[in-house]
């Protein structure tokens, strides 16, 4: 869907989702997988339900895909950090509250541990750029103003990229359209840019908990696929798709064993290490049940 783009698109009809461009794997011979990270899926494999039939109104449902292992993703020449591209770089856009810049920089902390980057927040900045017509509408769902997602990633975003960036990546409390097929995204990120922006818009719930999860979900799945990491299919994973709202609630905070080689792979960390910072990371932010499931798969793959 929309693969002529290149985009990843965060939405489908009336639900909310994620519609990324499929990504094609060469045709070149089976990988041997380095013992290090056999081991590793091994011992995580029990922390994850493995996916199920879905249900109408679910992802697969909508969107059959074939999903990506860790050998197909090491084989397909991925988009990763590289020593002179290293930072994530979070740049709030528009007007938050004290509340929802909270959920921002707890976000851009994570991301950090989750992926093994530096990240650098960037001073929040208004919406003060001339938005032509083509570029903003009004909402027939909501009566409020939608800002294209397209305008922020060309004209706000690429000009701003950091040559140390490996992601820079806009929050921002404005809805966001992709065209006019689609009546709201999440947010959209372009795979060859290196640019992506999230809305908080939709995210939000009475409890600061649930909107800080949400935030940092949608961060971290949007993330994982501008390291070309694609929708998981095998396992419950934060990096499957989902449709709408309640799917993304059900689904973890964390990758499954697949997802995590990949992400080990990708910057060659010790995955006792990277949990035991996830744990510590996720109690700073309340998410007590969280930070135990990290501080689980610790004790899982400490090694021998």
């Amino acid at each position: 869907m929309f693969a002529h783009r290149v985009l990843l698109l965060i939405a489908i009809l009336f639900f909310a989702g994620c519609a990324a461009a499929p990504i094609e794997q060469p045709s070149m011979p089976a990988a041997d997988v380095p013992p290090k990270y056999a081991a590793l899926r091994s011992r995580l494999e029990t922390f994850f339900v493995r996916m199920g039939k879905p249900q109408p109104g679910d992802w697969l449902s909508s969107f059959p895909e074939n999903g990506q292992t860790f050998e197909e993703y090491i084989r397909s020449s991925p988009t990763v950090p590289t020593a002179d591209r290293n930072t994530i770089y979070v740049k709030p856009l528009g007007e938050f509250t004290s509340g929802e810049l909270k959920a921002v920089k707890s976000a851009a902390g994570f991301l950090g541990v989750f992926y093994g980057l530096r990240v650098t927040v960037l001073l929040a900045e208004n919406f003060r750029f001339p938005l032509s017509p083509s570029d903003q509408r009004v909402s027939s769902q909501t009566g409020k103003r939608q800002i294209r997602s397209g305008f922020i990633l060309s004209e706000i975003l690429k000009p701003a990229l950091p040559d140390d960036a490996a992601a820079l990546i806009a929050f921002t409390t404005e809805d966001l359209y992709p065209d006019e097929s689609m009546n709201f995204i999440f947010g959209q990120a372009s795979l060859v840019d290196r640019v992506g922006v999230w809305s908080l818009s939709r995210l939000k719930d009475k409890k600061p908990a649930t909107f800080l999860e949400r935030t940092l979900k949608v961060g971290v799945h949007e993330t994982g696929h501008m390291f070309s990491i694609a929708h998981c299919t095998k396992y419950e994973c934060v990096m499957s798709g989902s449709n709408h709202l309640p799917e993304r609630d059900w689904l973890p905070l964390d990758a499954c064993p697949e997802c995590t080689a990949k992400i080990c792979w990708m910057n060659d960390c010790d995955p006792a290490s990277r949990f035991a910072k996830l744990a510590e990371t996720a109690r700073g932010f309340g998410l007590e049940k969280e930070g135990r499931s990290f501080e689980q798969k610790r004790l899982a793959v400490i090694s021998d």
